[in-house]
């Protein structure tokens, strides 16, 4: 795209896409390789929502569905995956759709294609969230957005292979459905004006970690050309013996001794036994993906960069108050917080082995103006949430990787006591600050940070640098001097920000809690 093209798309972010038709557009039809589709065509977009890649059979490893003559409406949202809560229903174990914003389903396009994979840690989730809305960014930036549904838990990660041979994908299967999501998108995203050459996947928490899995997943090689995680690693892997006690403990919980009962088990059992206790961490039992030697190979960025993610340009972000996101005001870990009982909160937290105590007396010596509550946040976010990003930023750095490192520093101006948390980048990546859970606000401020890290990653969608006019210079990430964007009211770069918490947690061993 020439310079003042682009100029005036990442002017046009936040802005209304068209004005009001005079009468209702044709809805456009697209053939694919599954057979023809029809989608909805509204203020200059065309949106297909609820199509099918896949068919999932539980514990398998999902398989694609039989053409279909007829035209399938692509007009609704399918089901998210089964899980605990209320949140995100229809819920269905037939669970793998994806869906579809583009400016135009023409095949002479070739614009870059954004695929968003939802966060939730492995657990929960769906891209039904308003916040994952991609028409803001597909109007916007001129580029295509995909959103993607897949199994998440015991649908998709518990690992039976040691229990039961017929289940080698088990452990993976909610892998397995995203490559086959992406394979569906390299066959057919020419159809909807995308180029199968500029696929960036991007995602959130979970979404981010299922990201960084894929780049060591031999199944995934060439299926995407850029990537980015916001607030999302995956370090190590669980091995196959944890992932096995943890699918014991499962099945204990639900009174069954064999793969078999699992299998006639109701979706609402299944989803009751999450319940279960962690064998390993303690809390919840732990899902997500497994060195199961099949679908995966190595761990994801242990004992390095994965070779073949090499040649794929990678932004990475965190946000400076990760762990605010978690527990609220009125949470036991914070109310009542004091010089006495911290330590003790915190350890758990730290998610590494590490003398709590210890940690406490570093923080207040080098930060004596910190409360309890601040040291805690502070802490907590530095070895919990940092850690892993640390780790793979240097990995890359050390490979000669191009990589592109982000905090975001912004402070909600809604709830103020959360500072900057987990999730805060989400809105602000699709420009759905107005939607019903962002708390980014409305104001001038976050709609100008808005624009901005949205042009950030389209232009890195576009060419593979997130650098555009009007962002000051991001170098790539480099050792020792860990270039870093701060995106805040006026971004800037900061070479290592959090270097003291850095060295300090590096005195541990880094491994992915409970793999």
């Amino acid at each position: 795209m020439e310079r003042r093209t682009f100029l005036a798309a990442a002017a046009s972010f936040g802005a209304s896409a068209a004005a009001p038709a005079m009468a209702a557009p044709k809805r456009p039809v697209v053939r694919t390789t599954l057979g023809p589709v029809r989608g909805t065509s509204k203020a200059g977009l065309h949106v297909f929502r609820g199509l099918r890649y896949g068919v999932a059979e539980r514990f398998q490893a999902p398989r694609p569905p039989r053409p279909s003559r007829e035209i399938i409406e692509a007009v609704r949202f399918a089901p998210s995956s089964p899980q605990r809560g209320e949140r995100y229903k229809p819920q269905s174990e037939d669970c793998l759709y994806l869906n579809i914003w583009t400016p135009e389903a023409s095949q002479a396009c070739k614009r870059p294609v954004m695929v968003y994979i939802h966060g939730g840690a492995y657990s929960s989730g769906s891209v039904v969230d308003p916040l994952n809305d991609g028409r803001h960014l597909a109007a916007g930036g001129d580029v295509i957005v995909v959103t993607v549904n897949h199994r998440l838990n015991a649908f998709g990660y518990l690992y039976l292979a040691r229990l039961d041979p017929r289940f080698p994908d088990s452990g993976n299967a909610g892998q397995a459905d995203l490559i086959l999501a992406l394979s569906w998108i390299r066959a057919n995203i020419t159809r909807f004006g995308g180029d199968p050459d500029r696929v960036m996947v991007f995602g959130q928490s979970g979404g981010g970690a299922k990201i960084a899995t894929m780049m060591a997943m031999p199944g995934a090689a060439g299926l995407f050309q850029r990537a980015a995680t916001m607030s999302g690693q995956q370090v190590t892997a669980s091995g196959p013996l944890n992932a096995t006690a943890r699918a014991r403990a499962y099945m204990n919980i639900l009174k069954v001794r064999s793969v078999d009962a699992l299998l006639g088990l109701p979706t609402g059992a299944l989803v009751e036994g999450l319940a279960a206790t962690d064998p390993i961490l303690g809390g919840g039992v732990y899902f997500g993906p497994v060195l199961d030697m099949k679908w995966l190979h190595r761990h994801p960025f242990w004992p390095d960069a994965p070779a073949q993610s090499n040649p794929i340009p990678m932004i990475l972000g965190n946000t400076r108050d990760e762990t605010r996101g978690f527990f609220g005001p009125d949470h036991p870990k914070v109310a009542g917080l004091s010089w006495h009982n911290i330590a003790e909160r915190m350890a758990p937290e730290l998610r590494i082995d590490i003398h709590p105590e210890w940690v406490v007396q570093e923080y207040r010596r080098m930060f004596p103006e910190l409360t309890p509550e601040q040291l805690f946040f502070r802490a907590t976010t530095a070895g919990r949430s940092w850690r892993g990003q640390v780790e793979e930023a240097d990995a890359r750095a050390r490979a000669g990787t191009r990589t592109w490192v982000y905090q975001l520093d912004f402070q909600s101006p809604v709830e103020p006591w959360r500072g900057a948390p987990h999730t805060l980048d989400i809105p602000l990546v699709f420009g759905t600050i107005d939607a019903e859970g962002s708390i980014t606000g409305t104001g001038a401020a976050s709609r100008r940070l808005s624009r901005e890290m949205m042009a950030a990653f389209t232009a890195f969608a576009r060419g593979g640098d997130p650098t555009f006019p009007g962002l000051p210079a991001w170098p790539v990430h480099s050792l020792p001097s860990r270039e870093t964007m701060i995106f805040d009211t006026a971004p800037h770069v900061a070479n290592d920000p959090r270097k003291w918490e850095r060295e300090l947690f590096a005195r541990v061993p880094y491994v992915q809690p409970g793999t």
